[in-house]
């Protein structure tokens, strides 16, 4: 009796374990459901999702990789729940596999990617995750900094207040976004920190503290890069005089960044607040101009609008002669008495008897002659562009052919600075344009400009002065535009005439059409069907509010022009020299 009912008890027990277990589960279930509205769990829930795991056979390690894409999924832009784990580990905890995934998925940001391969793995393999909300402060001022930061999600503002209250009450406060880097100084001379770092958002950080920072040699590394510094500012015949210590002293102030081929250094190099030192690679200056208040353009414009009339191409490539010109002038001016149709008679039949044409003389419209003269006058009409225009300085020019464009200035090399030439000259002779610069592949050491005017004396300044570089007017590059562009177009018509068309087109394989941004054609201003109303298939791209109005921006014209059989008689036939 005693064993049965012993027996009753163990069952009850299990049976109640059991359903407490249930209990459990439903209840995890339903805080799992309720927290799907909060940012912390769908950051870490992601991570739990089943996924595909993609592999394939290595033939040198003669096995098969497996690639585990759960470990690295995350909502858009946040610090995937897979490398959160490695960041979690101690330093020496973690696998060189480890450390090259995390140093691969780094490369986001600006400021690591700086540095050199070898420092790269070695802050892999250090740093740590943290992740503040809005107004915790990450750096007070008047403490030493124990802490390097990068900042892989969010945005800080630096104040020069303790709790960094000023920063939500300034309109424009001091701001690093994803991608910037802070404490770098204050951890290497354990100095007092003279600014307070404050999160203006929820924010994500990759930490390197003082201890894992000396303990794996990280400052030897940086000690590494300081010195390529140094030999390059040595090698500079600017400072050839200065001493180690002075030479130092640039090389703590300078930063060194770098940029791919075809990247944005600089919207208007002009206006920053740095001084830019090539070290590596070149770059170009470009400068964006607006072709419409160019007087050039408005020729060049006017010049192949009229070739939409077709007229002849003799009449078009006659030059009026001295006197003619002198009677245009006299018809043109001529005032509304003193028997003025009896002398535009006379004119006529002056003209008429040395063989030329009244008509194609006179090229001014009714509207702009004196009332007496102008039915008597059969002047062509100008105004054959059915298309709306708009007003410039140097009179009207149709809408669509206002248009702006960028053209490279100059190519600036290895060892060359840029931004302190106009700062040295007075405010009456700087050159104050917007000018962008372009990376080729380039690396460079930034440095604030009121540093190095308080490092900088007499001498330096002026051995800077005597290297003005002096750049082309906005017109003179307008008509280096337009005169490529002229070759361009005559170029292409030349390599049509020589060459024979091929008669069948290859072969190629139908492929489905890619949706992209980008489109040749959306660079191309067509004046020849400027007065037909055409959708455009392809974006337009625009100049920037801060640089120019709102101008579509081009790269070629592509303008009416006579046949280059009429040019080149001697080139009659496709492919055929006579």
């Amino acid at each position: 009796m005693i064993l049965s009912s012993a027996k009753m008890h163990l069952k009850m027990g299990l049976y109640q374990l059991a359903m407490d277990i249930i209990v459990m589960i439903r209840v995890c279930k339903m805080f799992r459901q309720g927290l799907r509205g909060f940012r912390e769990y769908q950051i870490i829930e992601a991570g739990h999702r089943k996924h595909p795991i993609f592999s394939f056979w290595d033939k040198k390690k003669r096995g098969r990789i497996t690639f585990d894409t759960m470990d690295f999924i995350a909502e858009k832009g946040h610090f995937p729940p897979g490398a959160i784990q490695i960041a979690q580990k101690k330093p020496s905890w973690r696998t060189e596999r480890e450390i090259q995934a995390l140093c691969n998925l780094l490369q986001v940001m600006d400021s690591y990617r700086n540095y050199s391969e070898a420092l790269q793995l070695l802050l892999a393999k250090v740093m740590r995750f943290e992740r503040f909300g809005r107004r915790r402060v990450i750096i007070r001022k008047g403490q030493k900094g124990n802490s390097f930061y990068f900042i892989y999600l969010g945005t800080v503002a630096v104040t020069e207040d303790e709790d960094g209250s000023s920063a939500f009450l300034d309109p424009h406060p001091t701001l690093l976004h994803k991608g910037g880097c802070f404490g770098e100084m204050g951890l290497l001379t354990a100095s007092v920190t003279k600014s307070t770092v404050v999160c203006m958002e929820e924010t994500e950080f990759l930490v390197i503290d003082r201890e894992d920072f000396f303990a794996n040699k990280l400052d030897q590394e940086i000690q590494k890069d300081a010195q390529h510094q140094f030999e390059f500012f040595r090698k500079m015949d600017l400072f050839e005089l200065w001493s180690d210590e002075k030479l130092w002293q640039l090389v703590s102030l300078g930063k060194v960044e770098k940029f791919a081929h075809g990247q944005l250094i600089s919207e208007d190099f002009t206006e920053s607040p740095s001084i830019l030192f090539i070290c590596k690679g070149s770059c170009e200056i470009l400068r964006l101009i607006n072709l419409g208040t160019s007087p050039s353009y408005y020729k060049w414009i006017w010049q192949h609008l009229e070739l939409l009339e077709d007229r002849p191409l003799k009449s078009s490539l006659h030059e009026p002669s001295p006197m003619e010109r002198f009677r245009e002038f006299q018809i043109r001016t001529y005032p509304l008495q003193d028997f003025s149709a009896l002398k535009l008679v006379h004119l006529g039949k002056a003209l008429e008897q040395q063989g030329t044409s009244f008509e194609r003389t006179v090229k001014t419209s009714e509207s702009s002659l004196p009332k007496m003269l102008g039915p008597k006058i059969k002047s062509k009409n100008v105004n054959f562009i059915n298309r709306s225009m708009i007003t410039t300085k140097f009179r009207e020019i149709p809408k669509e052919a206002a248009v702006g464009t960028y053209i490279k200035i100059h190519t600036v090399e290895e060892g060359e600075i840029l931004g302190i030439h106009q700062a040295i000259l007075p405010e009456d002779q700087r050159d104050t344009r917007a000018l962008i610069l372009l990376s080729l592949g380039t690396e460079v050491i930034r440095v604030r400009k009121e540093k190095f005017y308080d490092l900088i004396d007499n001498e330096i300044r002026g051995k800077l002065s005597s290297c003005e570089i002096q750049y082309p007017s906005d017109e003179e590059m307008c008509q280096s535009f337009l005169k490529e562009n002229s070759w361009n177009i005559f170029r292409k018509d030349l390599l049509r005439l020589l060459v024979k068309p091929r008669q069948s087109p290859p072969l190629t394989p139908l492929r489905p059409k890619k949706k992209g941004i980008y489109n040749p054609k959306a660079l191309i201003l067509d004046l020849c069907s400027i007065d037909k109303k055409t959708k455009l298939q392809h974006p337009i791209f625009m100049a920037s509010q801060k640089l120019l109005p709102p101008l579509r921006i081009v790269q070629t014209i592509t303008a009416p022009r006579y046949k280059i059989q009429e040019l080149l008689p001697q080139y009659k036939n496709a492919g055929v020299l006579v």
